[in-house]
């Protein structure tokens, strides 16, 4: 069926996609994006630059092609005429042995320096300069119009050229001004060009440093937003109008992150507390009764609700305001390892970089503590491996225990989430404690990520910056 039969039938019909970079170049993007800068302010720049120094390079190229080559070469052929004319006066009163009148015309009317030698051989031509556009085109008109063997010299002399031509029985040797049969004044358009980008590009950059600052500011303000840092005290909606309506709705959008927060935490503790009032009373009420099966499993009851009550106030922690300070991080691995020792557990620690972090002590250490315990409590063997590489920290737990199968990884992070067939941090707890964990991570702007180890068991690497 043809295309046109495909139309008329309503059949829709696939078009060729449209690739502009194939063949050998097709690495161009990838290439391009690998060595163009992160920035915004470094990109913007290019968007500025590149398109001036692509404009002034076509008007320079335009200009050297068509209007300084142009008048270039008019400016050589009337001179190469005003030789040939005298030339021609040579060859017409041959009877002048001195050429002096010849020589007076030429230095009165053509401003030509002229003397006739004796009969000798030219100079050695001499390789023309590459960037020269005077030794080219004189050249060329000398040939064109004269049609002698003739030798020139545009570099000896800056503001003089030299011609000798070769007569039948004599040689011709003529100065003239370089000014004379080139355009020489024509580089001050290029500098007024490129002065004036020079200036207008200083005014651009400063204007668009003050656009950039305000975009900085609030990528620095959302991202100490995220590792829990206050806002800084200097940030205030500024820029441009699209800049500060953005700036405004981060500010408002951190406030009711807070008092969400806040309401949240309040109303955990204070019902944990409540709770925990009522279970005092119980435990004095089992004591009174006396001792007894049943009062054995009622205890072990209020043993149970007593641990949900305390992951109910790890987890309300966990969600609590704390300033960033300077955590120890070799001496919370000594502590770990003298936690093994006591429990019977063998543990590696490795630790490079610099020992100190900045994080939120308390929070990061609660983190830690809730991995490494729940390693300590299905594995016999741990393995804590610490980096801390510029602005980021890595931390490694890996065990030799039953682990956690690859499709539950991610549910573990839910809050209240026990595995009865895996592991879990806590055999008797409440679920919370991996969910506590990752809300830490990624309140001081990082994550976990669970994994098998090398050992066997379980992998959770914790990554933040630092």
């Amino acid at each position: 069926m043809t295309l046109i039969d495909r139309l008329r039938a309503g059949i829709p019909q696939r078009w060729p996609r449209l690739n502009l970079f194939q063949g050998p170049l097709r690495p161009l993007p990838r290439v391009a994006t690998r060595w163009l800068p992160k920035g915004l302010y470094a990109r913007s720049l290019i968007i500025i630059i590149a398109p001036m120094v692509l404009l002034q390079s076509v008007v320079a190229f335009v200009f050297m092609e068509r209007h300084w080559q142009l008048v270039t070469q008019r400016l050589s052929a009337a001179v190469v005429q005003d030789i040939a004319a005298v030339i021609e006066l040579i060859d017409a009163y041959p009877q002048d042995p001195s050429y002096a009148t010849i020589t007076a015309i030429a230095r009165d009317t053509l401003d030509l320096n002229v003397s006739v030698l004796p009969p000798e051989p030219l100079p050695q031509a001499a390789p023309r300069p590459f960037f020269n556009i005077l030794d080219g085109i004189l050249g060329d008109e000398i040939t064109r119009q004269i049609k002698r063997p003739f030798w020139i010299d545009t570099v000896g002399n800056s503001k003089i050229v030299e011609i000798r031509i070769q007569l039948d029985d004599r040689v011709l040797r003529v100065l003239a001004r370089r000014n004379s049969a080139y355009a020489s004044n024509t580089h001050i358009f290029l500098v007024w060009m490129v002065g004036t980008s020079l200036v207008l590009l200083a005014i651009a950059i400063l204007f668009l440093r003050n656009q950039i600052r305000p975009i900085q500011a609030l990528a620095a303000a959302a991202e100490g937003f995220g590792r829990g840092q206050p806002m800084p005290p200097d940030f205030r909606p500024r820029g441009a109008s699209e800049v500060r309506r953005a700036s405004l709705a981060f500010i408002q959008m951190r406030d009711r992150i807070e008092r969400q927060i806040e309401q949240r935490t309040a109303m955990l503790a204070g019902v944990s507390h409540d709770l925990r009032t009522i279970l005092t009373r119980f435990r004095l009420q089992l004591a009174l009764l006396g001792d007894g099966e049943d009062q054995k499993e009622l205890n072990e009851d209020v043993d149970e609700m007593q641990r949900m009550l305390e992951g109910y106030l790890a987890f309300a922690k966990g969600e609590a305001a704390e300033d960033v300070g300077e955590l120890d991080l070799e001496r919370l691995l000594t502590r770990f390892e003298t936690e093994a020792q006591l429990k019977g557990k063998r543990i590696e620690t490795s630790f490079s970089g610099d020992p100190r972090i900045t994080v939120r002590p308390d929070s990061f250490t609660r983190l830690l503590t809730n991995l490494v315990s729940n390693a300590m409590r299905h594995a016999a063997r741990l393995r804590i491996m610490a980096r801390h590489e510029g602005r980021w920290l890595t931390v490694s737990v890996e065990d030799d225990g039953p682990g956690i199968a690859a499709k539950h990884r991610e549910e573990v992070f839910k809050p209240f989430v026990r595995l009865d067939t895996a592991r879990n941090i806590d055999a008797g707890g409440t679920g919370l404690g991996l969910s506590i964990a990752r809300d830490i991570a990624r309140s001081h702007g990082g994550d976990i990520l669970l994994s098998e180890s090398p050992l066997g068991g379980l992998r959770a690497v914790v990554r933040v910056p630092a």
